[in-house]
């Protein structure tokens, strides 16, 4: 939240946007600056910031050149109202989240193969790898591929695209690192990890608060064993 609160101050005090009429994106400072502004434009939907972009653009120019209509202090107040209607937003989203989530595990931990540890991660192999295939430890280094959804089937993020990963197995979620040992190289599991077990009560970028994940993983191999 406070790198999205710095963009918006960034923005307000210090950005340039073009008319449309003048935009001529083969200028490489044209072609800079709409790319500076159509990376806060992002940041700002995946933060699901309630704001007009033509206000927006207009704060831009006036204090480019020089007439604010609004103070100082008027601009800080703003953004203090604006920050605490996110506040507000995101606990009323986390309480629905939670709520939601709740339901779906308890529905999911019914179902054929699917297991529960006492953590409550939910797991469910859906493809055997090596009969004498290792299983990683806490300290190792993994590479897998991934594909993660929430609960009703958004993707958020896919490694399926893209290269396999590779990280140290104790620097990711609780969710994932306490899963992947249960694998053995090669195998594939589906995992449903509650809130606690992934980004909480605060979320990320694109992965709202109190969010139930749903990962589908696959074991490559263990990079380094420790």
């Amino acid at each position: 939240m406070k790198r999205i609160f710095n963009i918006v101050m960034a923005v307000s005090l210090t950005g340039a946007v073009l008319a449309e009429d003048q935009l001529n994106l083969k200028d490489p400072k044209a072609r800079s600056s709409y790319a500076v502004g159509a990376d806060i434009g992002n940041s700002m939907k995946r933060q699901d910031l309630d704001l007009d972009p033509q206000a927006l653009a207009a704060g831009i120019v006036d204090i480019f050149a020089g007439k604010s209509k609004l103070t100082d202090d008027e601009i800080k107040a703003a953004l203090e109202d604006l920050k605490g209607q996110m506040m507000a937003k995101m606990k009323n989203a986390g309480v629905e989240n939670l709520k939601k989530g709740t339901e779906f595990l308890a529905a999911n931990g019914k179902k054929e193969g699917v297991k529960t540890t006492a953590s409550g991660l939910q797991y469910k192999l859906l493809k055997a790898g090596k009969a004498d295939g290792k299983s990683p430890k806490a300290t190792d280094t993994v590479k897998v591929h991934y594909h993660g959804t929430m609960i009703d089937g958004e993707v958020f993020d896919s490694s399926l695209k893209r290269e396999p990963v590779t990280f140290p197995l104790n620097g990711v979620i609780p969710g994932w690192t306490e899963g992947l040992q249960l694998m053995k190289e090669g195998d594939k599991f589906q995992f449903v990890i509650p809130p606690d077990l992934a980004y909480g009560e605060q979320g990320r970028p694109g992965i709202k608060p109190n969010s139930v994940l749903i990962f589908e993983v696959e074991l490559l191999g263990i990079e380094k064993a420790n």
